[in-house]
């Protein structure tokens, strides 16, 4: 299954930083930001996760949530988290149920390093799956594809190309979306 720009997000539960639960559902009402990554303390992650981390204000400012999710078990995710100083949460999907949900299980069954942007509906709004597990979509990018007023429509700003909004309106998206209504 591989779920898409315009479709509601799938939602989930599951155990993440501290042991707590989280629930996409707490999150109704502000855009969320996941971010699926392969594994804890591996080079590309750390950097992918630190970006984030050092654009949080951003999303901050946008009222945005993120929360990052691999198939790392809390007590990995906690020291991961710990050694980096994340201010989100790290998601456990240690059975990848919701990566499946996704659409971000790859070869050999590793979680593909992807980008979901969801609306204040719970709607997504951008994607980014990369098909080679080096590349990483910057955090500026996701955090550029919210539109803090919570229309319909997206926001752009880097790598843009034409798009049209689920309403058929024009708008520019940026490139590694690939995904043309």
């Amino acid at each position: 299954m591989s779920v898409t720009v315009g479709e509601k997000a799938p939602g989930f539960t599951l155990l993440g930083s501290g042991g707590k639960s989280y629930s996409l559902s707490d999150y109704a009402g502000k855009p969320v930001v996941l971010v699926f990554y392969p594994g804890d303390n591996t080079a590309v992650c750390t950097k992918q996760l630190c970006s984030y981390n050092n654009e949080l204000a951003q999303f901050n400012d946008i009222g945005a949530q993120v929360l990052g999710i691999s198939a790392q078990d809390v007590a990995s995710h906690d020291a991961f988290s710990a050694k980096h100083g994340f201010g989100f949460p790290l998601l456990a999907d240690t059975k990848k149920d919701v990566a499946g949900a996704y659409g971000v299980v790859g070869l050999l069954g590793m979680v593909r390093r992807s980008i979901f942007v969801l609306d204040a509906q719970g709607v997504i709004r951008y994607v980014h799956r990369s098909a080679v597990g080096l590349l990483t979509s910057a955090a500026k990018t996701a955090a550029s594809s919210i539109d803090p007023a919570g229309s319909s429509s997206l926001r752009f700003r880097a790598n843009q190309v034409r798009y049209q909004d689920l309403r058929g309106n024009p708008h520019l998206c940026p490139d590694r979306e690939r995904k043309v209504l």
